[in-house]
């Protein structure tokens, strides 16, 4: 990752920043993911959305062991600095629950 993104980014005190993952075409939010330095350059060099793991501290390749691929069409920060958009061809399920979005629960009063 080249020092210019890199001093872009505003990471929390773990050293991550959220990526919000939209479906290419459709425009659909498909998930919220965390990325550290090395998940996103491997993310920029790849094609392949790479994230941080927080609940088993590792990286890890969206698809990987589920097959549910994320192929990375673009990749942007926010005005901020403090979050990321990755547009990417979304292959199966995003959600971990085999939905095709995370956000599929709509909350009423």
């Amino acid at each position: 990752m080249s020092d210019e993104v890199a001093g872009r980014l505003k990471r929390n005190r773990d050293g991550l920043v959220p990526a919000i993952v939209q479906e290419n075409g459709t425009g659909e939010v498909l998930m919220l993911a965390w990325m550290n330095d090395e998940a996103l350059h491997r993310t920029l060099t790849t094609g392949r959305a790479t994230y941080w793991s927080r609940s088993r501290g590792e990286l890890w390749v969206k698809g990987e062991t589920s097959g549910h691929h994320q192929h990375v069409k673009s990749v942007k920060v926010d005005c901020d600095g403090d979050t990321l958009l990755l547009t990417v061809d979304q292959t199966g399920a995003a959600c971990h629950t085999g939905e095709h979005t995370c956000f599929f629960t709509e909350l009423t009063a």
